[in-house]
This record gives C-alpha cells, sequence and structure tokens, in this order.
C-alpha cells in the first residue's frame, strides 16, 4: 500500500508502545505480538474480572469489540506514510461462536485500503487457532481526526534522534 510507513522504525513483535497510550488497553492487560506494514496482531489474556457470562467463563462481549477496534486502528496507523491521529468511524463485530473459557484472546486487522481520509480494515478474533476465529470485523477509520500529534509521533522522534544526529 505505500512504499514506506512511517512507523516502520516501530515495526516487529512485542512493541507495546502501540496499546500503552490508551488507558483502556492498559487496564485490561492488552498487549501486542507484532505489527507490521498494514497489520497488527494483538492480545488480552484470560483473567475473571474480563468474564461478562460467569456461568460460561465467557469474556465480556466489549472486550472483543475493544480488541478489534484497537487491533484494527493499530494497523491503520501502520499503513500510514505520516502519522496523524485517526477515529474509528464505523465498527462491526460479527460473533461466531463464544470464545472459550480461560482461553487468552488474540485479533488480527489488516488495513486493506486507504484513501485520503479514511483506511478500510478487516479483522477476526481467536481464542488459540487463527483458522477458527470467534468474532470477525469490518471497520473504518477516519484519518486527521484531530489537529494534536499521535501520542506515537514523540516515541518515534525519541527513537530516531540518534540516527538524525549522527
Amino acid at each position: 500500500m505505500a512504499d514506506s510507513y512511517a512507523l516502520a522504525p516501530l515495526f516487529g513483535p512485542g512493541r507495546d508502545e502501540f496499546v500503552e497510550h490508551v488507558p483502556h488497553c492498559r487496564e485490561i492487560g492488552m498487549r501486542c505480538l507484532d505489527v507490521g506494514p498494514c497489520f497488527a496482531v494483538l492480545t488480552i489474556p484470560y483473567r475473571k474480572e474480563l468474564v461478562g457470562d460467569p456461568t460460561r467463563g465467557v469474556v465480556f462481549g466489549g472486550v472483543v469489540t475493544t480488541l478489534l477496534d484497537q487491533a484494527g486502528g493499530v494497523a491503520t496507523l501502520c499503513s500510514l506514510t505520516e502519522i496523524t491521529t485517526i477515529a474509528t468511524l464505523d465498527l462491526r463485530v460479527d460473533y461466531l461462536r463464544a470464545a472459550r473459557a480461560g482461553a487468552d484472546l488474540t485479533g488480527r486487522a489488516d488495513c486493506f485500503k486507504r484513501t485520503k481520509s479514511v483506511a478500510f480494515v478487516r479483522g477476526l478474533a481467536h481464542d488459540g487457532d487463527p483458522a477458527d476465529p470467534f468474532a470477525t470485523c469490518i471497520a473504518t477509520f477516519m484519518l486527521g481526526s484531530n489537529p494534536a500529534a499521535h501520542p506515537l509521533q514523540r516515541l518515534l522522534d525519541e527513537r530516531l534522534a540518534p540516527e538524525r544526529s549522527g
């Protein structure tokens, strides 16, 4: 989708910077498994506090929605040639089945198309087997939603400072 990605210096596994700047993501324990050009893979480790159906031990649906929304947002950020703020315009989540009780949740999103002002994303959530997702999503994100600098811009500037001064 692009020849150069603004956040390329931050691509790779375990880049929790992509979720740590969002208080809700920190609160539910979200972690970043991997990020790269136009994609993101995030996880939420199972915790009893996240259960919405105590009888079955199933995680609250809002946690799944948050996982897929954040994965879609990160995939969008990872598709950009210049960092800008984004906002979710539309997010549709289809629940295919309940996630297994006690399982960690993993969400993957891919930004498959971007225009000047909107990014288009597909994603899925699974509980151990990506070939057997328990939820899928389709989403759109507005680009340049806020005139403020994106929180990842500071991190990128810090990371690139030694390269620019040398």
